[in-house]
């Protein structure tokens, strides 16, 4: 690692010296500024790289603002800040128009967040609870609106579900965690679900929140809530989460392993986006999860944004974004986001 640590280095426009992130890992420290606006989901992670990035650069000033995902890319081809959190590609229309604000280069993505997307629940006196695919899929299109409907006590054998409402809780704000959980909806029940995808929350009704964190306050305040959330809301908010039924028949908890399980199974294209297939995960793996990518101009980027994009994707912030509640990416992703921006010019 130290070797490849050096050879990124070595292809960084930055000022400064290397200072150490933790014991035996330096950062090529830039002076100057740089700023980022997005995804809500990733906050919580780019919060500790900056915390460890600006410790050891003194001279560098990194903010991010959590808009979520459609606000951060519309503020980015907009040309505001070096870099766009979003929690899904973006469209072919947006892409071309990020390359023309780039100017002489293309838009790029950089996928450097990986989260499970939990379902957690605020039902009096249960904890484990678990939900197969087609019974989230009533839940939240409001087929099933009482906590013990058949549905849910089938997936529960054993356990005395109360007669509380239920209240499901989205996102109101164009969002990429809605996004992702809506292709999940429709990849693994289509049969419950015919309501599509998209970032936008596609039903009337409910409990509509702007960011992950009022999701969460919602959730929590709530008797009988349940909402999606990128997991280390539902973590650091003490909620209780659904075990998840997969295509085995087993039910899988939100965990940074079992999603990483699912994210090493995904196809990765040649411009670093990961194609997963949710309906297919099995084997201990946790199907609903999403990847942010920071998307950026490759040949105009500043070289402090560039430098705390190198500590982002390393070893030691992956493990930063690990303690802060999210799944660090694979080995071999990790080595190819690493190669993409020492290829940054």
């Amino acid at each position: 690692m130290k070797l490849r640590a050096a050879a990124v280095t070595a292809l960084l426009l930055v000022a400064g010296c290397e200072s150490p992130a933790e014991p035996g890992t330096p950062i090529a420290c830039a002076a100057g500024s740089a700023a980022g606006q997005g995804s809500s989901a990733q906050t919580n992670a780019v919060n500790a790289w900056i915390k460890a990035y600006q410790i050891a650069c003194p001279d560098a000033s990194i903010e991010y603002n959590s808009t979520g995902s459609g606000a951060g890319v519309r503020a980015f081809l907009a040309g505001t800040g070096d870099f766009a959190g979003t929690d899904t590609p973006l469209t072919a229309a947006d892409e071309q128009r990020a390359d023309a604000r780039c100017g002489t280069g293309q838009a790029i993505h950089l996928p450097l967040v990986i989260g499970p997307i939990a379902l957690a629940h605020n039902v009096a006196g249960i904890e484990d609870l678990r939900l197969s695919p087609p019974t989230i899929a009533k839940i939240f299109s409001g087929k099933v609106t009482v906590w013990n409907d058949r549905a849910i006590t089938d997936d529960n054998p054993g356990t005395a579900m109360p007669a509380t409402r239920i209240r499901v809780v989205h996102r109101s704000d164009g969002s990429g965690t809605t996004d992702n959980f809506l292709r999940y909806l429709t990849a693994a029940a289509p049969a419950d679900w015919p309501h599509g995808t998209g970032s936008e929350w596609p039903l009337p009704g409910g409990l509509g929140q702007r960011g992950s964190h009022r999701v969460a306050a919602a959730v929590a305040r709530t008797d009988g809530a349940i909402g999606y959330v990128e997991s280390s809301y539902a973590r650091v908010t003490d909620l209780a989460t659904v075990q998840v039924g997969t295509t085995d028949g087993s039910f899988v908890p939100p965990t940074d392993h079992a999603a990483a399980q699912t994210v090493a199974a995904a196809r990765v294209t040649d411009d670093l986006r990961l194609e997963m297939d949710h309906a297919a995960a099995n084997g201990g793996a946790y199907p609903i999860v999403q990847v942010t990518y920071e998307v950026l101009c490759g040949s105009t980027i500043s070289g402090t944004a560039r430098s705390f994009l190198v500590y982002a994707a390393s070893e030691a912030g992956q493990q930063a974004a690990e303690r802060a509640g999210y799944a660090p990416l694979p080995a071999s992703l990790r080595a190819q986001v690493t190669q993409a921006i020492a290829n940054l010019r």
